[in-house]
């Protein structure tokens, strides 16, 4: 056991030297540590909205337009089903959350049932005890009526649905700004907290959010204005949709898109090479490529409407068949509004609109007193550690004192190196792996007075003890990173960081604990002047 070859020493002095390299940073201020050379690593570790302030937002999904988006596509679905088995309808039509089928021949309606039922989706697990449907579908009063009806059941499954999707969506657009310290998490039943750590001003992240960004490519009806659909009725299938920036007016378009958004594989800010205007330049991907090149083929001539979110934004005429699966939107943008709304695109559109219900920007005072404390607690029992291991082990307690300075160095190091942001419950995991780091010395330096007490020569008692003590350390560390192991894949936000700091520390504690410190002891001992007498042992 202390027996160390030269390879062996070189990884762990390499070791050593690499955690000091990527923990300096954090110990310089930032403006400081941006002059430093490009060769040398500069990541510092992300702080937590309780260390530094930051952005608070609380938002609300609409329900109600997730019941209407629901009902709409259902919509398509039976119309869809119906023509496909060739069975007659003669209306179609949305009351409240319901959908209304009225056949053309009543005398369909058990073919109709029979097809329709097909849309029913299981939801649930029968084995927990929780299966069901998500559609309820019934004849209705009336002769050649069929109801269908979201289920309670097949309505929570939407909502829980749109909330993981507007996660992930908030997310990437986040994400997008830069920063890997955001924080995204569900909240109840239909509400979405965002935590954004050193964000002062939140009204680009408000607009980055807000809009659902959802954009579709739809038919301009061939002969019927909106005007005259607002005279006289709008034809089935269709809807009036308004325009916005240089598409001034109202839009018949069908309802149905071309293409719709999720087929939508890129978009990127750009600049129109004929006049110099901001552009989005957008592509899709094969399956949206294969639809949009086969519209466009059958239709040259005739205009087609790009909409985002139920508004116009142009309205351009085929001229020949668009075959690439790329194009261009022009709009009367600025610079920033591109930017924005191609990160918006790019990331995909929320399943419904957020609402903020709740908005704080939370200074760094809040935390201040926290952070204070802890440093003047860290300092005080930094210092009570250092000087009672010495006193109680004398050059060994130094030794120990040394592998705990490798232990914080190397846990600041990997922190950093991964990207962990420190919160308050963070530095609980630090103080924590600091203490498991104490422990396994004295567990050590125990175990080699209990072997001297044996009758063991010195050098034996401190080979045992290291090797008997290292099952001990093992176990009981063991057991703990089963338990950050755990907090980490159950917990989130703040238990998570807690998780990481601990996993972390643990790793480190062993390293510097016991291959260091036995290192060090092994240096020691080689140092110590021949036919001086029997070695005593300062434990």
């Amino acid at each position: 056991m202390l027996h160390f070859s030269r390879m062996k020493i070189l990884a762990i002095v390499l070791t050593c030297l690499a955690g000091i390299v990527f923990a300096l940073p954090n110990f310089f201020a930032k403006d400081v540590v941006a002059k430093w050379p490009s060769f040398v690593p500069r990541q510092q570790m992300n702080l937590g909205l309780d260390l530094q302030g930051g952005a608070h937002l609380l938002l609300a999904m609409d329900q109600e337009e997730i019941k209407k988006d629901w009902v709409t596509n259902l919509r398509d679905s039976v119309r869809r089903s119906l023509r496909d088995a060739k069975i007659g309808f003669s209306g179609l039509g949305i009351q409240g959350t319901q959908l209304q089928v009225r056949l053309a021949k009543p005398e369909d309606k058990d073919a109709a049932l029979k097809e329709l039922r097909k849309l029913i989706q299981p939801i649930g697990n029968a084995i927990l005890g929780s299966s069901g449907n998500d559609l309820d579908i019934s004849e209705g009063t009336e002769p050649g009526t069929i109801n269908l009806k979201p289920t309670d059941q097949g309505m929570k499954a939407r909502i829980s649905s749109a909330a993981a999707s507007s996660i992930e969506t908030v997310n990437r657009r986040i994400n997008n700004l830069g920063t890997s310290e955001s924080s995204v998490v569900r909240q109840g039943t239909d509400r979405i907290l965002i935590q954004f750590p050193g964000l002062k001003e939140t009204s680009e992240l408000k607009k980055l959010i807000g809009e659902t960004a959802k954009l579709t490519f739809h038919e301009v009806h061939p002969s019927t204005s909106a005007e005259d659909a607002k005279l006289t009725a709008v034809p089935p299938g269709y809807k009036i949709y308004a325009g916005t920036g240089d598409e001034s007016g109202d839009f018949l378009l069908r309802e149905t898109p071309v293409v719709p958004g999720e087929d939508l594989a890129d978009a990127q800010p750009g600049f129109d090479s004929r006049n110099g205007e901001a552009v989005i330049n957008f592509r899709f991907n094969q399956s949206g490529a294969r639809k949009f090149g086969a519209y466009t083929k059958e239709n040259v001539g005739r205009p087609f409407a790009i909409v985002l979110d139920d508004k116009v934004l142009s309205a351009p005429r085929i001229n020949e068949p668009i075959l690439g699966g790329s194009g261009q939107i022009s709009g009367n943008f600025s610079v920033e509004s591109t930017t924005r709304l191609a990160v918006q695109l790019r990331s995909g559109a929320l399943p419904t609109k957020l609402t903020i219900v709740e908005e704080r920007t939370v200074g760094p005072s809040l935390g201040a007193d926290s952070v204070s404390a802890g440093q003047t607690a860290g300092i005080i029992g930094g210092i009570a550690v250092v000087v009672l291991t010495i006193l109680a082990y004398g050059t060994f307690g130094i030794f120990a004192v040394v592998g705990l300075l490798v232990h914080l160095i190397l846990t600041l190091a990997l922190m950093t190196a991964i990207g962990s942001t420190l919160t308050l419950p963070g530095i609980a995991g630090l103080v924590l792996g600091v203490a498991m780091a104490v422990d396994a010395n004295v567990l050590i330096y125990e175990r080699i007075r209990e072997e001297l007490r044996a009758g063991k020569t010195p050098i034996s008692a401190i080979d045992a003890g290291f090797q008997r003590a290292f099952i001990t350390i093992a176990d009981s560390q063991l057991t703990t990173l089963t338990c950050a192991m755990i907090m980490f894949w159950l917990g989130s936000g703040p238990i998570r960081g807690f998780a990481v700091t601990l996993t972390i520390g643990i790793l480190t504690s062993i390293f510097a604990s016991v291959t260091v410190v036995r290192l060090l002891i092994s240096y020691w001992l080689k140092a110590q002047p021949k036919g001086r007498g029997p070695l005593e042992i300062p434990v």
